[in-house]
């Protein structure tokens, strides 16, 4: 076995609420990364009050899992002193580290929080291993790899680090077309910063070509006079290069994701959770199940790309077409408690579904199975025919109960 491969390989999930967070751990996360409510390049998600950054690393190191928090803006001066403020309020919950890019906050973090342990966040840009070794030198523990690199870059990066600074590595989700995330054309076009955590996403948007001689006439990029989406690459995802990945050095896998909805945390985490476990378990003789990748697309997601790990992206490794999900499933509901006496069990509805419907019904370890609703009762015991208000209060009858906190899922209808 490369000796990179020596220790468990860390599985990085995205937790953009308190919901999402347990969620990830529950499913098979090994570390969450979340942003408190200010400094975090995530603004629009859910993210956490101090109260809640509190109460979470109570329960992840509970249940044996750690948490890092972003704080990867770079900052300007206004954002000194409140920051400062900041830092101050949350310096003794044991957060396990902070994913910071600018150097400024990590000296910031280092004198307010001895001891702080500080992950270098892939907005850093970092693409080579002297600049690697700099960050290292200055006390950084791990270096998230900008998105850029390749996974010989990686390899010759962590065979240059010492062996106690981490590699991590996104593995999964949306690819930003600007490098390593710096873009200005959401600050351009809206006013809305993607380095201060405020990205409208405009890499997604529908586009024609306007010559400056002819404004007011609009040339199709594409043959169907539709317009291109010029900017939108495909997703990422790694789940069938999982050895690659260890063999090259990477120790965190990461999943990105912070506003995903809690359905998609779950389903992502539980395919990658499985797949990494077997590769642990057999390295020598690993080979990928592509029911892993199966159970993945049940999540939403654009078409795939390995992005830049064996080349540099090619036209295939753009959709020109369109920036619209594959949402095949759709999340039903969520089980709770199943009461012993009458054997049905609680779920709260998240999407409408009916008697007659074919469920699956997947959880924490736990290989997905079917079930048809036959049974069903609204919250004063009434039987109904459908489910159809967000969040509604359920009683089902199950062949086979599911635990709490398993998921309800349902094909759409082609």
């Amino acid at each position: 076995m490369n000796n990179n491969t020596k220790h468990k390989i860390e599985l990085l999930a995205p937790a953009g609420d308190m919901e999402k967070l347990k969620t990830a751990v529950r499913f098979g996360a090994d570390a969450v990364y979340f942003g408190g409510e200010l400094f975090s390049l995530r603004a629009g998600a859910g993210n956490l009050s101090i109260d809640e950054i509190a109460e979470a690393m109570d329960w992840l190191h509970a249940n044996g899992a750690k948490g890092y928090q972003t704080i990867n803006i770079y900052a300007h001066n206004g954002d000194i002193q409140p920051l400062r403020e900041y830092l101050g309020k949350i310096r003794d919950i044991p957060i396990d580290a902070f994913l910071v890019s600018d150097p400024g906050i990590m000296l910031l973090i280092k004198e307010l929080i001895p001891g702080a342990e500080i992950h270098l966040s892939t907005q850093a840009n970092t693409t080579n291993y002297l600049t690697a070794g700099f960050w290292a030198s200055h006390g950084v523990k791990r270096i998230v790899c900008a998105r850029e690199m390749s996974l010989e870059e990686i390899r010759k990066m962590r065979d240059e680090l010492p062996d106690d600074i981490e590699i991590e590595a996104f593995v999964h989700g949306a690819m930003c077309i600007s490098y390593s995330g710096r873009c200005l054309l959401s600050n351009f076009m809206t006013g809305r910063d993607a380095n201060q955590g405020a990205c409208t996403h405009p890499c997604r948007w529908k586009y024609s070509l306007v010559e400056e001689q002819r404004p007011g006439e609009y040339f199709p990029i594409e043959e169907d006079g539709r317009g291109s989406y010029i900017l939108n690459s495909r997703d990422l995802c790694m789940i069938d290069k999982i050895p690659d990945l260890a063999e090259a050095g990477v120790y965190s896998l990461k999943i990105e994701g912070r506003m995903k909805s809690m359905y998609y945390v779950a389903t992502v985490v539980s395919a990658y959770r499985a797949a990494i476990d077997e590769y642990l378990a057999d390295t020598a003789n690993y080979k990928f199940d592509p029911a892993h990748f199966d159970d993945l697309c049940k999540a939403s997601h654009r078409e795939f790309t390995h992005g830049f790990y064996y080349n540099k992206p090619t036209d295939k490794d753009q959709n020109y077409l369109t920036s619209d999900y594959t949402r095949d499933y759709s999340f039903v509901g969520l089980a709770r408690e199943t009461d012993p006496v009458s054997g049905l069990t609680t779920v709260e509805q998240r999407n409408k579904f009916s008697i007659g419907d074919v469920i699956e019904v997947f959880g924490p370890y736990t290989p997905f199975y079917e079930e048809t609703i036959t049974e069903m009762y609204d919250e004063e015991g009434t039987p109904i025919e459908s489910a159809p208000h967000p969040q509604q209060i359920l009683k089902i009858r199950f062949n086979r109960p599911p635990e709490e906190g398993f998921i309800l899922r349902k094909k759409k209808e082609q």
